[in-house]
């Protein structure tokens, strides 16, 4: 793939993740009792949070459920987490209005068919390396990792080091 992708990177102030193939690898264990589990990458939530501190919106947009989810996320630093999500353009838009942020400066990582409407709104809609074809077709640039396997680490420090803002902040997140 091209790198023209890389020249929108320095006008990005807004990333949008989806949860199931993006920040998990779209397993889901279930355990006797029937509860519903996911595996997230701990390199992906430094990154999440080292965007928080620099700075970045951050929004996650998921048709899944799993209130874990939500309080990981949310112990990151991630206000935004829309859980239960059927109509990811609606949440979307409402976010980027009540935000006052230009969709040309957004990120979107989606992996699946759900995230397409939402993918074709932004400036630089990406996907892991695992998503299905529909996505890696429309997207602007596709992460050589895999859903939960530092996909979202991968497009984060990549924006974050071409703006100058990967670990500058590093001491504010560990005090």
């Amino acid at each position: 793939m091209a790198d023209s992708y890389k020249t929108m990177l320095h006008k990005i102030n807004t990333f949008i993740f989806d949860v199931d193939g993006v920040l998990t690898n779209g397993g889901i264990y279930i355990t006797p009792e029937g509860e519903l589990t996911r595996k997230m990458n701990v390199k992906d939530g430094f990154a999440l949070k080292s965007a928080l501190v620099a700075g970045f919106n951050i929004c996650i947009i998921t048709g899944g459920t799993n209130n874990g989810v939500k309080i990981r996320l949310e112990n990151l630093g991630i206000k935004d987490v829309h859980l239960g999500a059927h109509d990811k353009i609606e949440i979307f838009e409402k976010f980027i209005t009540s935000k006052q942020i230009d969709p040309g400066h957004v990120i979107y990582m989606g992996d699946d068919i759900p995230d397409l409407q939402v993918m074709q709104k932004v400036g630089l809609p990406c996907c892991p390396q695992d998503a299905c074809p529909e996505i890696k077709s429309i997207s602007k640039y596709v992460s050589h990792k895999k859903g939960g396997e530092g996909a979202v680490r991968d497009i984060i420090e990549q924006v974050l080091k071409v703006q100058g803002k990967w670990m500058v902040n590093f001491e504010a997140q560990n005090n």
